[in-house]
């Protein structure tokens, strides 16, 4: 497992075995749907390279991306707070190559040791405020441009 990857830097060294038995770095053709909305959210997503459209339907065989992720990123919160479901869809726009780790395996780590949970929560935490304020900043220029 790629213990390179920007969710790592925050997580302490003794605690990556841990992580790494609920871990398997995964390949994703372009086209591939990772998950989709409403499904069962079981997995998080850390991509070590690829383009990944998050996408929220808009009808019934209609979706809009909302944004993208790529290299460095991660992709699929919803495993980390229960009803765990996928609030969003992910399909891959490109070849992706992604560490994929099993969610329920991840949280019962956490819930043995208080510190890993500690530092997969503030890792988690930022990420979420990170895309937040993308979101934030797409809005005020989609506002922009209609405006």
């Amino acid at each position: 497992m790629p213990a390179t990857h920007p969710f790592f830097n925050g997580i302490s060294k003794e605690f990556i075995p841990d992580l790494a038995i609920h871990a398997s770095v995964v390949t994703f053709e372009a086209g591939d749907l990772l998950f989709k909305e409403g499904d069962e959210a079981d997995k998080l997503y850390l991509i070590i390279n690829g383009n990944v459209a998050i996408r929220s339907a808009v009808s019934n065989n209609d979706a809009i991306t909302i944004q993208t992720v790529e290299n460095g990123e991660i992709l699929g919160w919803s495993w980390i707070t229960a009803p765990y479901k996928y609030k969003f869809s992910a399909r891959a726009l490109s070849q992706t190559e992604a560490i994929v780790l099993n969610g329920e395996g991840v949280r019962a780590e956490c819930r043995m040791d208080p510190q890993l949970g500690y530092e997969v929560m503030t890792f988690m935490v930022r990420a979420v405020s990170a895309r937040l304020e993308q979101t934030r900043v797409q809005l005020l220029n989609h506002y922009a441009k209609n405006n």
